[in-house]
């Protein structure tokens, strides 16, 4: 499937898991949203269709223990409810090939999925995204600015064999999130990826 996703997380722009160093104040907390342009799982299609992920992990990534929420659009239909849990899950995918999937290795806690209205609106190249989730999520990307300027300043992150992504275009993000897993997050790192992946992973 391909599509588009914006990522906020609790550590400093630049977030140190893309260089394998451990998060900037010892734990992770981090939102995921993201919309399927094209897509499909088996014989059921996803093309329009938004979901979203809450994560919290009290040490680095690695170290497991985490909380996962899953929430998937309303609009899907009982069909492509299963599909989209099972992506997010990182279920039927090769081990180690998608962000999922390794994620899901490090959870002790998979919270019910909720079904939401998901309202997400992206734009990589001018690295801006606004998420909504009434009464649970509200979250927001902008460019990175000068602190002497002002002016947007534009940071890529490259990753050739990335489980995620190839290229992300790394802005600065807010978001807040209640429920199970909470975040309050200003001017934290965040990321806007058009991605394109499938049972094996991360399509090149």
């Amino acid at each position: 499937m391909q599509g588009v996703e914006f990522t906020n997380c609790n550590c400093a722009w630049g977030c140190p898991c893309q260089f394998n160093s451990l998060p900037t104040h010892g734990d992770c907390r981090a939102l995921c949203f993201g919309q399927v342009e094209q897509g499909r799982y088996g014989n059921v299609s996803l093309d329009g269709l938004r979901w979203g992920v809450l994560l919290a992990w009290p040490k680095a990534i690695h170290l497991g223990n985490g909380t996962f929420q899953g929430i998937v659009d309303e609009r899907a239909d009982a069909a492509q409810r299963a599909a989209l849990e099972a992506i997010i899950q990182g279920r039927d995918t090769d081990p180690g090939t998608l962000i999922w999937q390794v994620f899901a290795t490090t959870m002790t806690q998979v919270l019910p999925t909720l079904f939401r209205p998901i309202e997400l609106a992206l734009d990589a190249e001018k690295r801006s995204a606004t998420v909504r989730v009434p009464g649970l999520v509200e979250g927001r990307g902008e460019p990175i600015k000068n602190p002497v300027t002002g002016a947007a300043h534009r940071v890529r992150i490259n990753l050739p064999a990335g489980f995620e992504y190839s290229q992300a275009e790394v802005v600065s993000g807010s978001s807040r999130a209640s429920g199970a897993i909470t975040l309050d997050l200003q001017g934290t790192h965040a990321h806007l990826v058009r991605f394109h992946w499938s049972t094996h992973g991360v399509v090149r």
